[in-house]
């Protein structure tokens, strides 16, 4: 598998899990300082471009972040971003309802760190098996970084930070978005000789290029056997390893992604259900709907009515 299709099926998933636009905020400051990040459903990622801190969450060791470290704390977990471990915090909220922009200045006599912090509202209803197993925190250190595209992403999310530029706020949000990506693929490249399930699955030749035809043609009426000829693997050996990797048998991993795809259009987009089904390889709507409760845990119209009303 080469690391453009990795990136794809990446993209691909946090596409499909993410809920709402990129949020981010520009942070200046000077010890001593704590912020702190409540628990929900925000996908957080923090990039120091200046100086040093640490990442501090509940029953873990801290995490040292130095310049050009990137952070990602996947699944909502309460943290908090300080400058020295045992500091206390002010939480992120309440900073929010002080500031009218998203640059956040707190002054000291200490020395400066600067940060990006970002993020994204995940869909509790439409996890991908990928994001379940995924740590409480993940961390890429600067030397790292250089070897992936990630570092080329933090030295262009830097410049636009400095250059208030027209549009710098909307490439900002684009380039952290860009950042998840290439944060995930980073971590997983550095898991896939570990034998680690979905880390190795996607670098499996056999597995990782399955995954990637199901990727990018959901609607396309795949079995098992013509999963396995596509890969040209036998059908018996393609089906145990697949299951093996991914915890889950190539058929129900179709239909785990057809819900996933078939959610983000329901949430994005007001289409008719019978043309949703169609666009996730179902004929008949009825069938579609059944899928789709039976994954997901709400029928299509109350999902699509609820996530509306999330986003109000």
């Amino acid at each position: 598998m080469t690391s453009d299709v990795i990136a794809d099926i990446v993209a691909d998933v946090v596409a499909a899990t993410r809920r709402g636009s990129v949020v981010y905020s520009r942070n200046r400051f000077h010890a001593p300082w704590g912020v702190g990040f409540p628990a929900g459903t925000l996908a957080s990622v923090h990039v120091v471009t200046a100086g040093a801190c640490w990442l501090v969450l509940d029953g873990s060791d801290p995490i040292h972040l130095a310049r050009g470290d990137v952070a990602l704390v996947p699944a909502g977990i309460g943290h908090a971003i300080v400058d020295t471990p045992g500091r206390p915090v002010r939480l992120l909220t309440d900073l929010l309802g002080e500031m009218a922009t998203p640059e956040f200045v707190i002054d000291g006599v200490g020395e400066l760190t600067t940060l990006v912090c970002g993020g994204f509202l995940l869909d509790p209803m439409s996890q991908h098996p990928l994001t379940a197993v995924l740590p409480p925190a993940m961390h890429v250190g600067a030397e790292q970084a250089r070897s992936t595209g990630l570092a080329a992403a933090v030295e262009l999310l830097r410049d636009e930070v400095e250059r208030p530029d027209p549009g710098a706020q909307a490439v900002i949000a684009t380039l952290i978005d860009l950042l998840f990506v290439y944060l995930l693929r980073a971590w997983l490249a550095g898991r896939r000789d570990t034998g680690d399930g979905w880390a190795h699955a996607l670098y499996d030749p056999t597995v990782g290029g399955a995954l990637a035809l199901i990727h990018r043609e959901p609607a396309r009426p795949w079995t098992v056997a013509s999963l396995a000829n596509a890969v040209t693997v036998p059908r018996a050996t393609f089906s145990r390893r697949f299951t093996a990797l991914t915890g889950l048998s190539p058929m129900a991993y179709v239909t785990a992604w057809r819900m996933t795809v078939a959610a983000r259009l329901l949430r994005q987009n007001g289409a008719p259900l019978r043309e949703i089904a169609g666009e996730v390889g179902y004929e008949s709507e009825f069938a579609f709907a059944r899928a789709f409760k039976r994954t997901i845990g709400q029928a299509p119209g109350q999902y699509r009515s609820s996530a509306r009303s999330r986003n109000e």
